[in-house]
């Protein structure tokens, strides 16, 4: 399979850059662990009752939720990003293979063939 590496690279720069606008909106990057940490929605108000804290604390564990899947996302795209030019670059993690070509246009951050793609 030849894959255009350098078109690659600007579909993972462009998808990094939105996910971390994305994910800044919601949480910050903790600079010693590389992990994004969820932050509790900005208020300018005391919370008037417990409702209003019910409220707040279901909203932030919906945050923590969405930060976790894009954090996963985030840390594929960083990956890719890093071993793009090395020979295992858009090889099946699971069999060796190329991956398809469809699946990487898709996905340019995949690790697997669709044949593993539930590995």
């Amino acid at each position: 399979m030849t894959l255009n590496k350098e078109k690659i690279k600007e579909e993972l720069e462009k998808e990094r850059d939105a996910l971390k606008t994305q994910m800044g909106d919601m949480a910050k990057l903790n600079p010693e662990t590389g992990e994004w940490e969820a932050q509790p929605e900005a208020q300018d108000f005391p919370e008037a009752d417990l409702n209003d804290q019910a409220d707040r604390f279901e909203e932030f564990e919906s945050r923590s939720s969405m930060i976790k899947d894009l954090g996963i996302r985030w840390k594929n795209i960083l990956s890719s990003l890093k071993n793009i030019n090395k020979a295992s670059f858009a090889k099946c993690s699971v069999c060796g293979k190329d991956i398809e070509a469809a699946r990487m246009k898709a996905n340019p951050a995949a690790k697997t063939c669709k044949k593993h793609l539930e590995n």
